[in-house]
């Protein structure tokens, strides 16, 4: 039923994982295959293709559904629907990127304001940037990069703009971040016409479920525990939750409780819930919290 289309590269070992957490396991007969298939009939096939192209491709109505970042929509002008963002990046669960403008560290701009007329610009993103700084009135020089970025500063370039996690490549570089040009998460989008289909827009509903419901899941577990009544309120005061944990009586006395945390702060958790009273602790792994 639907085309998907799914981004190759820096966010593709983190997507693949978000479907195989979805229970959408993508089938390739190797990493390099650029198609591959997922056993559910809502999906008809799947591509894994650049970001750069996937808005366009969308766009076009080649493919129904795909991944891409914020960023590459905003390049592209693309004429999507975005159904959701997803928030995870290269590294994992959480937010994703920045684009940002850089330049070395002994430029005297700290500001994009204070770039000088007739500056040359290295960068993926051209129309993004030409229209940052059209926006400032500065006029500069933007060039296609097709790679390797921070490596055409100084000599070649005098300021790149680039696609950044935490900044740390580009301070190794030498470099400086003066302004962000805009933050990008990746997000689900899809075809307009595709959208306005009843039939596959519930398949599109029910696949953007399942990704959420995995995400909401990444990096929480479902702790479970008994506890007498005396050391209910004590327990209960300890015990982190989502909105109000489930507290349910036990056939021989006291209660049984259950509730969501955060897996992180699990180590300090649990020895807090014994020393309130809380008995026979079961920590779980948890797929899917579809609220």
């Amino acid at each position: 039923m639907l085309k998907l289309v799914i981004p190759k590269g820096s966010l593709e070992e983190q997507t693949l994982r978000l479907f195989e957490a979805a229970d959408l396991h993508v089938r390739r007969g190797s990493s390099r295959d650029y198609h591959g298939s997922i056993d559910d009939d809502r999906i008809e096939r799947v591509s894994v293709l650049r970001p750069q192209e996937i808005p366009v491709y969308v766009a076009e109505g080649l493919f129904d559904l795909g991944i891409t970042g914020q960023d590459w929509i905003a390049e592209t002008s693309a004429d999507v629907e975005v159904l959701t963002t997803l928030s995870y990046a290269k590294t994992g669960p959480g937010h994703g990127t920045k684009v940002v403008l850089a330049v070395p560290n002994e430029h005297p701009a700290n500001a994009a304001r204070e770039m000088p007329a007739g500056s040359r610009i290295s960068t993926e993103f051209v129309r993004l940037t030409e229209r940052f700084f059209a926006e400032l009135d500065i006029p500069v020089k933007v060039a296609w990069s097709y790679g390797a970025t921070e490596a055409k500063v100084p000599e070649i370039v005098d300021a790149i703009v680039d696609v950044t996690e935490t900044g740390s490549t580009l301070r190794a570089h030498g470099m400086k971040i003066i302004a962000t040009l805009l933050t990008s998460d990746p997000v689900l989008v899809a075809n307009r016409e595709a959208v306005a289909d009843p039939v596959k827009r519930a398949a599109m509903d029910d696949i953007t479920t399942l990704l959420l419901g995995a995400l909401r899941a990444e990096g929480r577990v479902l702790i479970k525990l008994n506890v007498s009544e005396a050391d209910r309120d004590a327990v209960i005061a300890v015990v982190p939750s989502m909105k109000a944990p489930t507290v349910s009586p036990l056939a021989g006395g006291g209660y049984a409780i259950e509730t969501v945390a955060e897996k992180r702060g699990v180590n300090r958790l649990i020895p807090q819930l014994l020393a309130a009273g809380a008995t026979d602790i079961l920590e779980l792994p948890i797929s899917k919290i579809v609220p």
